[in-house]
Protein backbone atom coordinates (compact mmCIF):
# COMPACT_ATOMS: atom_id res chain seq x y z
CA UNK A 1 0.00 0.00 0.00
CA UNK A 2 2.72 2.28 0.66
CA UNK A 3 4.23 1.95 -2.77
CA UNK A 4 1.17 3.20 -4.28
CA UNK A 5 1.54 6.46 -1.92
CA UNK A 6 4.64 7.10 -3.37
CA UNK A 7 6.96 6.40 -0.63
CA UNK A 8 10.73 5.13 -1.49
CA UNK A 9 11.43 1.43 -0.57
CA UNK A 10 13.27 2.96 2.43
CA UNK A 11 10.26 5.01 3.59
CA UNK A 12 8.26 2.18 3.33
CA UNK A 13 10.78 -0.15 5.43
CA UNK A 14 10.57 2.02 8.11
CA UNK A 15 6.88 2.79 8.31
CA UNK A 16 6.25 -0.89 8.17
CA UNK A 17 8.62 -0.87 11.29
CA UNK A 18 7.47 1.93 12.72
CA UNK A 19 3.60 0.71 12.89
CA UNK A 20 4.91 -3.06 14.00
CA UNK A 21 6.30 -1.00 16.85
CA UNK A 22 3.46 1.26 17.43
CA UNK A 23 0.74 -1.68 17.63
CA UNK A 24 2.72 -3.35 19.88
CA UNK A 25 3.19 -0.50 22.52
CA UNK A 26 -0.91 0.61 21.95
CA UNK A 27 -1.48 -3.08 22.34
CA UNK A 28 0.09 -3.12 25.75
CA UNK A 29 -1.30 0.42 26.99
CA UNK A 30 -4.51 -0.96 26.01
CA UNK A 31 -3.75 -4.23 27.73
CA UNK A 32 -3.09 -2.30 31.00
CA UNK A 33 -5.80 0.79 30.60
CA UNK A 34 -8.56 -1.27 29.19
CA UNK A 35 -10.59 0.25 31.59
CA UNK A 36 -9.90 3.86 30.59
CA UNK A 37 -12.62 5.14 28.34
CA UNK A 38 -10.10 7.06 25.84
CA UNK A 39 -7.73 4.27 25.40
CA UNK A 40 -11.17 2.14 23.98
CA UNK A 41 -12.09 5.31 22.21
CA UNK A 42 -8.71 5.47 20.28
CA UNK A 43 -9.29 1.35 20.00
CA UNK A 44 -12.24 1.52 18.03
CA UNK A 45 -11.25 5.32 15.97
CA UNK A 46 -8.01 3.29 14.76
CA UNK A 47 -9.83 0.19 13.89
CA UNK A 48 -12.22 2.03 12.04
CA UNK A 49 -9.95 4.04 10.28
CA UNK A 50 -8.31 0.95 9.56
CA UNK A 51 -11.27 -0.40 7.48
CA UNK A 52 -11.79 2.41 6.00
CA UNK A 53 -8.16 2.66 4.57
CA UNK A 54 -8.02 -0.53 3.62
CA UNK A 55 -11.49 -0.59 1.88
CA UNK A 56 -10.01 2.59 0.26
CA UNK A 57 -6.40 1.68 -1.32
CA UNK A 58 -7.26 -1.83 -1.73
CA UNK A 59 -10.80 -2.88 -2.27
CA UNK A 60 -9.55 -6.55 -3.70
CA UNK A 61 -8.66 -7.90 -0.23
CA UNK A 62 -11.99 -7.29 1.24
CA UNK A 63 -13.08 -10.64 -0.86
CA UNK A 64 -9.64 -12.74 0.50
CA UNK A 65 -9.58 -14.92 3.77
CA UNK A 66 -8.71 -13.22 6.93
CA UNK A 67 -9.84 -9.67 5.36
CA UNK A 68 -9.88 -6.43 6.82
CA UNK A 69 -13.71 -7.17 7.54
CA UNK A 70 -13.74 -10.63 9.21
CA UNK A 71 -11.21 -9.74 11.79
CA UNK A 72 -12.04 -5.66 12.35
CA UNK A 73 -15.48 -5.71 12.23
CA UNK A 74 -15.47 -8.45 15.55
CA UNK A 75 -12.83 -6.37 17.11
CA UNK A 76 -15.03 -2.76 16.47
CA UNK A 77 -18.01 -4.85 18.32
CA UNK A 78 -16.57 -6.08 21.12
CA UNK A 79 -14.72 -2.90 22.04
CA UNK A 80 -18.03 -1.12 21.61
CA UNK A 81 -19.29 -3.74 24.20
CA UNK A 82 -16.23 -2.79 26.23
CA UNK A 83 -17.02 0.82 26.21
CA UNK A 84 -20.84 0.36 26.65
CA UNK A 85 -19.77 -2.02 30.09
CA UNK A 86 -17.47 0.56 31.47
CA UNK A 87 -19.57 3.44 30.82
CA UNK A 88 -22.71 1.32 33.03
CA UNK A 89 -20.03 0.29 35.81
CA UNK A 90 -18.63 3.56 36.13
CA UNK A 91 -22.57 4.98 36.43
CA UNK A 92 -23.39 2.74 39.65
CA UNK A 93 -20.37 3.43 40.99
CA UNK A 94 -21.26 6.84 41.17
Amino acid sequence: MTGSLGFSEDSTYFLIKSAGVGEVLFGLVFILFYRIKFVQIINLVGLIGLLVFASVMTPYILLEAFNPVTTNIPLILLGYILLKQTGSVSAKNV
